[in-house]
């Protein structure tokens, strides 16, 4: 075999190895035995292989004899097989190796195919380098395998059949069975598995044979039948199922019981009446299970209707029969006997039932009886009562007359064994019925004798013989049948040589001549009438011995077994001996043969020798007897034969290259003897390689023959194994020399094993040694750039070393290295030069130029430069960046941050850091090897931060009724964050009904200011906050102003100079012909309590010069005044009067009694507000003749429903509605007709009820070490402003929650002083005036920060000697959380004690008084707030001379216990803590998912709450319409673009669109174009888009809403707009370029359907996290709800239908989709819980037309109380800009009208017109939106009608304005009108008197007033909202803008 050319195997005998001289990875064992040595090495050669077996049971073991191996130099040679596989079976489920070993140079790659295919991927199939292992194998594993060995030089493949088969399963039933003798077993053997097996039975481990009782059927002799079972086939039964050598088995155990029935339940005598139904029941148990009959009086019992029989088993074996009489009679009166039978015998039991009634007996049959048997006669009397029951024999003798004769009480004669002569007669029965009469009957008893067989039996016989055997039968009645069987099988006469002769009472069987086939039981059988008898006996036949096969003279083989014949019969069968002669002369003495493991006797008497040997040479007899007759014996000479053998050779020799070698060899044997020389598996031929020459000669001494094998000269290619042949007629011998040529080493292979910074470990392999052993080596080294004459060396190392180290070099540099080996013939070769580098070192040099520079008011930059080159050491990895406050009150200890390096310069920010603060800071740089030096301490102060503390002691002075002071404190110093700037007042004022009015804040230096201009007795609310040079800090708690006469009642009186408001509404109506009746509605600003009301009523041309007046009660709201002239008109005006004064006067109004009036309502419309579960009553009180009548009714979508009285709502008489216990759904509009035959009059009551907040959508915005900030979006309001939020939070493994109270304003908060590294839990919940609301979902957030982890780069420790240890505690990295405390534990191995040591320090510890040269075992944990982290070690200590001591090795002692435990403690824990890890992995995963579910769960809960409430009553039926797409874990706003996009510059914030753009490039095969609009600036300093913390059904959103903070910052992401339009086949547009086309009717758009989309995804590529979200969590929630206020602001009218339909959200881990159908009930629970990412649709549809005159002739509504300017309206994100704040002082007040009645007034006059799609980018230009607005008074002005003049500028044409305009900002989109005028239909446009008209290039309003925003928009709107109280208007123009944001 050539090194390293393939392999080499061996098949060993035995062929099982368990041992061999050498391992190591290129040595196997296959499955089969044999050893395989892969990559043969020459020093392969110098080992000896040996194979040992170990018996499994036994123990013996066994070993082969030594095998060297030759090895060669490698040759190229194609590939062979050495070993492969022909066909093979395995069972399912076990392993097999199908080998395929090859060889060949150079080496094969095997390929296996299975059915010509290449093997399928599975763990199962493992390729290793002796075959292919296949585990757990399957039956489709069948088929044929193909392995495929090739080199560059060829390939080879073998074939294999692999079947795999089930393995065998018996299952035996019935598994345990108890029958009884007689009965009929049946066993079932089902036979599971491969096919093709037989079946065999066993009883008691004896095969079964089929006979009389014993049959076997089926098809594979499946099933045993046991018939007529006796009570010795009980046993052990056994099924076989066998199969080439597979074998399964299953028993059964049956137990066969003498089975002959009892009765165990009876039934008693009894009497009944005639008709009285009686049950008997009898119970029975025997084996098999009886069967019960029913007698009566020894006749079966009638089965009829009246009579019924049942009969059952119990699980117990048990037979219970009943008998049913329902109606008896008197014949069924007498004796009932249940009679139980089976195969094994009978039981009866009988009682006697009486029916009551006349007594007579029945007819009696005669009787037979069996002589030796008991007897029952029955006197079968029916009828009851009778005196007595008397027998009499042959009519006189009275019974009994004797000990066998018994008579029983119910009158049944017992006869004990029956007599022939005596018994035999007739018997009377008589009944004595009356003291003087009886009845009688007569039975006769007939006796039957059974036959009685004389003994006899068969004398001993033999073959040949007669045999004459008599059956006498001695007694019994005549006539007699005798018949004989056989085995029990009945005998013909005349067959097998038998012949039967049977007289009357005799039966003979003759056997003429004897054979063995008679042996047997005969069996001779009587019977009569009277019974059947039988007798058995045996007869035995012997033969004596006889040969079959007689011994004859045989040549044995030396070392062959050999089979010496010799056969015998006879019977009993003989038994052979054999004896032994030695000689091979006349035999002389005959001796045993002993019979070993080597000789044995087989069973047909011949012998086995096993391994022939020369002394068993000689005769041999064979001997039988069975004691019949003579013995009989046999003689025969055994020859033994020698084969040629190999007596004396050589194992081994050795020779030196170049030099001559001889190998001499011994054989003997028989003549003549061929000798063969072979070197390897190749015969030496001496002619064709004249190196060899063989000399053979016989040895005159001996008969041996002696052979030479010459080499000249010797080659390393003859260290192989030469072999010589010895060859005869009777075998072969082989000897094997194995011949080792010496020679040089070959150089050895060189490897390194460890590089470190300053030294390096070398390990090599001598491949070959050239026969010789190692003496030493050499191993020599150089810097690589140097030459070979500067090397080092190191010289003469043991040959005993395969390792070394070299010491002393330097760190980072790169050497080479070569080696030399020497044996005792010379030196080799060098070995292949290695190059190496050494490790890096740590650091000797510190970073350099370290600058801080403060960033934030919590961070701080820190720059620096690496260290010096030369000091580096190698790569830098990175930094470790200690800082610590250098304050008062701080720990001095330093907090470690670590980053990666990125270059020669180097940033990295410290954040979290305290506000104002200073710190020092140091910077180490590391590389792979350690951590160096640290740079000098440099310090830096932190920014200013805003202050964490409000003012303190905030006091507020009421001075007039409307003015007020307010004073306060400055916060704490250490509060501050920086330098006080000023501080900052924020009030507003507060509303009985409970809402807020505009906040308005004044900033000063002092510590009080001066409010003035205060609302006159109003609460107001107020906060006061400080401010530095960086913001805003802390507000403090509200502080409120009561009313200044609410509080100064004395002031109020004295001083009030404010006189009350007019009144808000009068009416005036006639109630008679001189009466009418006033109501009128309280000041909007009473400025005071109001004391009376003043009435005025004047004619004009009466000529009275001063009205009348009169006093009301202020709380009435009503008065009558009478005494008035019919026909007369009046003017009638009223006043309030306070303490102050009379207040200004109401409008007049006109009247004029008349004595039919039509009917009018005094009770004014409007707004009501309530909280919910209170009782409100609307009034309606009307006046008219004949009296009106009220009904009340409730507007929903486009009808109106009568409001029905129930217990929920009632209609007073007076007219009032009453609506008790209201609730959300009771909100909407209440309309009261009041009518009579007159007229007909009407009010509308817009109900508002108000309830709880809908809960908070709460997220986490940012984390820190010890802070978390969370962002929330409000919920529902509930239609009350929200008043603060409770924010509850607390440690996530308890219950102990904090409460935090946070100002309504606020729309985030920081939860400071937390633990660092901790998993919190927050939830947040809002308050209104009505109550506290729904706790939004718990949220979890954890600090930054892990447990401590020791810097496996670190060392552990830095000083070690005998009695000291240093530690290295700087190793440990705090994981952002400050370590508190490190505990460590040592002790000496072995021992179980531990020492602890505890320190708070970080610097390193010492370990004291430890044993010298000793090892210890450390255990260091450190701790912080987030955990602890371990680490464990083992050090030594050193010995007193300063060395080192070796590792401990393996010995039994004390650690033995502790290693053990640890060895089995450490798989039971690694398992436990496995599952546990997976138990929480899944856990976590679970409630990461779920907070996903619940995150998206509530944002569209929260959007689709907000769509659900209708602006009526609520949407009955399925949603309709349209879809809403949002992607929850991104936050750029994407609508997809069809043609292209357009990019916006950075100067540019919108940009035109036009037709032609939207033409360009059209597929005709496509449906849409689109243009896409990207809006890529990042605005700083807004507020949020849009404010949703106070948004309800019909209120605007941005009403008595506060400005939010210009100072406040928040992150915009750019925004993406497609424009698209479609072809007009199109159902569904998205932002069409023709979308608002004008339409036939009321100017609304003709396209069925818009659909608006909006997808989010951030602006960033930082992964982000449901559960803990990022910064900009509040901005992605807004820009969601902004696109969900865009979609809303899309739609043609507010009364369009707009419902979110479903929602299609995606799981992370998977791509199914879930389908969520939101139906119109409770927003917050209908909608399935889908989980983010995930998109939902929304869909729009137009109104109807008749939606746009819903709100004409609407009740004037109460006036608005707020007086703020026009701009009131804009969305909040367009008040924070300072350009609006500018432009509110300089228009009128807002509308007084409330949000709700705008709204339906501007849905009124709202109609579209055409707009084109331009939309202007140039900054440099003001794009001004015009916002006007029209008064009251404008709306009551006479003008019917309007017309829309020219476009000016570009506008969508002239407008009539009644009040100035408002400029947008830069970023505005606007998207006028393309044509010059606006079409609307004549008379649509209602428009002031004397408005005027104007254009300021911006959109033209509509006639009337328009307004900015609406109820939801997030972007500007502006639509007519002019419309009068009592003034019809037709549909006016519609113009939208848009800023994108």
């Amino acid at each position: 075999m050539a090194p390293g050319s393939g392999t080499a195997l061996g098949h060993p005998v035995p062929s099982k190895p368990v041992l061999k001289d050498r391992q190591g990875n290129r040595f196997f064992l296959t499955a089969y035995g044999a050893l395989y040595i892969s990559d043969v090495q020459k020093e392969d050669a110098l080992s000896t292989y040996r194979c040992i077996t170990k018996h499994k049971y036994s123990g013996e073991t066994r070993q082969s004899n030594g095998a060297r191996l030759s090895v060669l130099d490698p040759t190229e040679t194609p590939p062979s097989v050495m070993d492969s596989f022909q066909s093979g079976e395995v069972q399912v489920g076990r392993s097999i190796e199908l080998p395929c070993i090859a060889s060949g140079y150079p080496n094969p790659t095997i390929r296996w195919l299975k059915d010509g295919r290449p093997l399928p991927a599975d763990s199962r199939w493992t390729r290793r380098l002796t075959g292919l292992t296949i585990s757990d194998l399957r039956l489709e594993d069948s088929g044929n395998y193909i392995c495929e060995v090739t080199n560059s030089f060829g390939s080879k493949e073998v074939t294999g059949r692999l079947n795999v088969i089930e393995p065998l399963r018996v299952t035996l039933s019935p598994k345990n069975l108890k029958t009884g003798i007689s009965s009929t077993v049946i066993l079932s053997c089902a036979v599971q598995g491969s096919p093709q097996f037989t079946v065999s039975w066993f009883r008691n481990t004896e095969p079964i044979v089929p006979d009389q009782h014993f049959s076997i059927q089926g098809a594979h002799n499946e099933t045993l039948f046991i018939t007529a079972a006796q009570k010795r086939h009980s046993g052990a039964y056994q099924c076989f199922a066998t199969r080439k050598g597979q074998t399964a088995q299953d028993f059964s155990i049956i137990l066969l019981e003498d089975g002959t029935p009892r009765i165990v339940s009876s039934f008693s005598e009894r009497v009944v009446a005639p008709g009285e139904p009686f049950s008997l029941m009898c119970a029975a148990k025997g084996a098999p299970p009886p069967t019960i009959t029913w007698t009566l009086d020894d006749e079966p019992v009638a089965r009829d209707s009246a009579h019924r029989a049942s009969q059952y088993t119990l699980s117990d074996g048990s037979t219970v029969s009943h008998v049913n009489v329902s109606n008896p009679q008197i014949r069924d009166g007498g004796v009932y006997r249940c009679a139980a039978r089976n195969s094994a015998g009978s039981a009866e039991y009988q009682a006697r039932i009486n029916v009551r009634g006349p007594p007579s007996i029945r007819a009696m049959r005669n009787i037979t009886a069996v002589a030796g048997r008991n007897t029952f006669i029955n006197c079968r009397v029916i009828g009851y009562p009778y005196y007595s029951i008397k027998w009499f024999k042959d009519g006189t003798t009275p019974l009994p007359d004797n000990h066998r004769q018994v008579v029983y009480e119910n009158g049944t004669l017992k006869l004990s064994d029956v007599q022939k002569g005596t018994d035999e007669g007739a018997y009377l029965c008589s009944v004595l019925i009356q003291p003087q009469l009886s009845i009688s009957q007569t039975v006769y008893v007939t006796v039957k004798v059974p036959p009685l067989i004389q003994p006899f039996d068969f004398p001993p016989t033999s073959i040949g013989k007669l045999m004459y055997i008599a059956c006498v039968v001695s007694s019994g009645d005549m006539p007699i049948r005798i018949t004989w069987r056989k085995d029990g099988q009945e005998i013909v006469s005349g067959t097998s040589g038998v012949t039967i002769e049977t007289k009357e009472f005799m039966s003979s069987l003759q056997i003429s001549k004897v054979s063995l086939q008679h042996n047997g039981n005969y069996t001779c059988i009587a019977s009569n009438d009277a019974a059947t008898v039988s007798s058995e006996r045996q007869l035995i036949v012997t033969v004596p011995p006889g040969f079959r096969v007689q011994p004859n003279n045989q040549d044995g083989i030396y070392g062959k077994s050999e089979v010496l014949n010799c056969s015998v019969e006879g019977y009993p069968p003989p038994k052979v001996v054999w004896k032994h002669a030695k000689g091979i002369g006349n035999p002389q003495q005959y001796h045993p043969v002993p019979l070993t493991g080597r000789i044995q006797i087989l069973s047909n008497g011949s012998l086995l020798i096993r391994h022939v040997l020369e002394e068993d040479r000689g005769y041999y007899l064979c001997q039988a007897s069975n004691g019949v007759g003579s013995d009989i014996s046999k003689s025969m000479m055994l020859t033994v034969k020698i084969p040629a053998m190999i007596t004396s050779h050589p194992n081994t020799t050795m020779a030196i290259k170049g030099q001559n070698k001889e190998l001499n060899c011994t054989a003997r044997g028989e003549y003549p003897i061929i000798i063969r020389w072979e070197r390897g598996d190749t015969v030496i031929d001496p002619d064709r390689n004249p190196r060899y020459s063989i000399t053979t000669n016989p040895n005159e001494k001996s008969d041996e023959v002696i052979s030479t094998l010459k080499l000249k000269p010797a080659e390393r290619g003859d260290s192989v194994f030469f072999s010589c042949h010895a060859i005869n007629s009777y075998g072969e011998g082989r000897g094997l020399i194995q011949l080792t040529v010496q020679e040089p080493p070959d150089p050895p292979e060189l490897e390194v094993r460890e590089v470190k910074d300053r030294s390096m470990n070398l390990r090599w392999t001598q491949r070959f040694d050239g026969n010789s052993i190692i003496t030493s080596y050499d191993i020599e080294y150089k810097n690589k750039s140097d030459p070979w004459e500067l090397k080092h060396a190191t010289r003469k190392i043991s040959p005993t070393n395969n390792q070394a180290n070299i010491v002393e070099l330097h760190p980072a540099s790169v050497y080479s290295i070569r080696m030399y080996s020497y044996n005792k013939i010379g030196r080799s070769q060098a070995s292949k030069e290695l190059t190496i580098s050494t490790e890096e070192a740590p650091p000797d040099g510190p970073p350099m130029d370290v600058i801080l520079q403060p960033m934030t008011s919590q961070s701080i930059r820190v720059t620096w430069k690496a260290p010096k080159k030369e000091l580096q050491n190698g790569v830098i990895r990175g930094y470790q960046i200690g800082y610590r406050e250098n304050g008062p009150g701080s720990n001095g200890q330093y907090s470690i941050v670590e980053m990666k390096a990125t270059g020669d310069s180097e940033v990295y920010t410290l954040d979290n850091l305290k506000k104002f603060a200073q710190y020092g800071v140091v910077v180490q740089a590391f590389n792979r090897a350690g951590t160096g030096p640290s740079s000098s301490e440099i310090n830096a102060t932190t920014l200013e931060d805003v202050p964490s503390q409000p003012p303190q002691n905030i006091r507020a002075i009421t001075v007039t009724s409307d003015e007020a002071v307010i004073t306060w404190s400055e916060p704490p110093r250490m509060t501050l964050n920086g330098v006080l700037k000023g501080y900052r007042v924020v009030f507003w004022s507060l509303y009985p009904d409970g809402e807020w009015g505009e906040m308005q804040n004044i900033t000063t230096t002092r510590e009080q200011v001066e409010l003035k201009g205060l609302e006159k007795f109003t609460n107001y609310s107020i906060q006061v906050l400080a401010y530095t040079q960086a913001g805003d800090g802390l507000v403090t708690g509200r502080w409120y102003i009561p009313s200044l006469c609410h509080t100064l009642i004395v002031f109020c009186l004295s001083f009030s100079l404010s006189d009350p408001g007019p009144p808000a509404g009068i009416k005036a109506v006639p109630s008679s012909a001189t009466s009418v009746v006033v109501s009128w509605l309280p000041p909007i600003k009473p400025n005071g309590i109001i004391r009376k009301y003043t009435i005025y009523c004047s004619s004009p041309g009466s000529g009275q010069p001063a009205p009348s007046e009169y006093e009301a009660n202020p709380e009435l709201l009503i008065y009558r005044i009478t005494h008035l002239t019919r026909g007369k008109q009046y003017l009638i005006w009223a006043a309030a009067v306070t303490t102050a004064g009379r207040g200004n006067i109401s409008e007049k109004v006109t009247v004029e009694p008349a004595g039919k009036a039509p009917a009018k309502i005094l009770s004014f419309g409007g707004t009501v507000t309530t909280p919910w579960m209170k009782e409100v009553r609307l009034p309606c009180s009307s006046v008219g003749e004949p009296t009106p009548t009220i009904k009340w009714t409730k507007d929903s979508e486009d009808t109106t429903i009568p409001v029905t009285q129930d217990g929920h709502r009632n209609i007073l008489s007076n007219g009032t509605l009453v609506l008790r216990s209201v609730k959300a759904e009771d909100s909407g509009y209440y309309t009261c007709t009041a009518t009579n035959t007159l007229g007909f009059d009407t009010i509308i009551v817009n109900l508002l009820v108000q309830v709880p907040p809908d809960q908070p959508r709460l997220t986490v915005s940012t984390t820190s070490t010890s802070s978390i900030t969370l962002a929330w979006i409000p919920g529902d309001n509930g239609g009350s402003s929200i008043r603060g939020f409770v924010l509850q939070y607390s440690v996530d493994n308890t219950e102990e929650w904090k409460d935090v109270f946070i100002s309504s304003s606020e729309r985030s908060f920081k939860l400071d002083n937390l633990r660092c590294g901790t998993w919190y839990k927050v939830k947040l919940a809002a308050k209104n005036s009505v109550g506290a609301g729904r706790i939004s979902e718990i949220i979890e957030a954890k600090t930054h920060g892990r447990e401590p982890q020791f810097n496996k780069d670190q060392p552990l420790f830095t000083h070690i000697n005998s009695t000291h240890a240093r530690l290295n505690l700087q190793g440990w990295t705090s994981g952002g959380c400050p370590i508190t405390a490190v505990l460590l534990e040592f002790r000496p191995k072995g021992t179980w004690a531990w020492q602890s040591v505890r320190t708070n320090t970080s610097a390193d510890i010492f370990l004291a008084e430890l044993r010298e040269a000793t090892w210890y075992e450390l255990k260091m944990k450190a701790c912080n707030s987030a955990g602890c982290g371990n680490q464990s070690s083992q050090f030594a200590t050193l010995d007193y001379d300063g060395s080192t001591i070796p590792p401990i090795k393996s010995a039994r002692g004390e650690g033995d216990d502790v290693k053990k435990l640890f060895s089995i403690g450490c798989p039971v824990i690694l398992v436990t803590l496995g599952m546990a890890l997976l138990f929480i992995i899944r856990k976590k995963r679970k409630e990461k998912r779920l907070k996903r579910l619940r995150d998206a769960k509530s944002l569209a809960e929260m959007l689709i709450s907000k769509n659900n409430r209708s602006f009526d009553t609520p949407v009955k039926g399925p949603p309709q319409g349209p879809r809403l797409h949002i992607d929850i874990p991104r936050v750029q706003l994407l609508i997809e673009d069809k043609e292209g996009i357009k990019q916006i510059g950075e100067d540019k914030a919108t940009i035109p669109v036009t037709d032609t753009e939207f033409s360009q490039s059209v597929n005709p095969q496509s449906f849409c174009t689109g243009v896409s609009v990207h809006h890529p600036a990042l605005i700083q300093n807004t507020g949020p888009l849009i404010d949703m913390s106070d948004i309800r059904p019909g209120t605007n959103p941005v009403s008595r809403k506060s400005v939010k903070s210009a100072h406040s910052t928040r992150n915009r992401y750019s925004s993406q707009w497609t424009l698209t339009k479609c072809q007009a086949s199109t159902p569904a547009r998205t932002l069409t370029s023709d979308w608002r086309t004008v339409g036939s009717q009321h100017g609304i758009t003709v396209t069925e359907s818009d659909s608006y989309s909006a997808s989010l995804s951030q602006d960033t590529d930082k992964g982000r996290n449901s559960m803990v979200s990022t910064e900009s969590a509040s901005s992605t929630y807004e820009e969601l709800a902004r696109a969900y206020e865009h979609a809303k602001l899309e739609e043609h009218l507010q009364h369009a239908k707009f419902e979110i339909t479903e929602c299609f959200i995606s799981d992370s881990s998977s791509d199914q989709m879930t389908t969520g159908t939101n139906d119109n009930a409770d927003s917050m629970t209908s909608m399935s819980t889908p989980s983010e990412p995930g998109i939902c649709r929304f869909t729009a549809s137009p109104p109807k037309p008749q939606d746009y005159d819903r709100g004409k002739n609407v009740a004037v509504p109460i006036p608005h109380r707020a007086n703020k300017s026009e701009y009131c309206n804009l969305p909040l994100y367009m008040k924070t800009d300072p350009f609006f704040r500018k432009q509110a002082e300089l228009h009128d007040p807002c509308p007084v009208v409330p949000p709700r009645e705008a709204s339906i007034r501007s849905l009124a006059a709202r109609a579209y017109h055409t707009q084109g799609r331009h939309m202007t980018l140039d900054p440099s230009k003001q794009q001004a939106l015009t916002l006007s607005h029209g008064g009251l008074s404008s709306l009551t002005s006479s003008g019917a009608s309007g017309t829309s003049g020219p476009a000016s500028s570009g506008a969508a044409g002239s407008s009539s304005i009644s009040s100035g305009t408002a400029t947008l900002p830069q970023r505005t989109l606007t998207m006028p009108s393309t044509s010059s005028t606006s079409l609307a239909p004549s008379g649509a446009v209602a428009a002031g008197a004397g408005a005027s008209t104007s254009s300021t290039g911006g959109i033209g309003p509509t006639p009337g007033s328009s307004k900015v925003g609406g109820s939801r928009d997030s972007l500007l709107e502006s639509s007519s909202s002019g419309l009068g109280r009592l003034q019809k208007q037709n549909a006016g123009a519609y113009s939208k803008s848009y800023t994108l944001v």
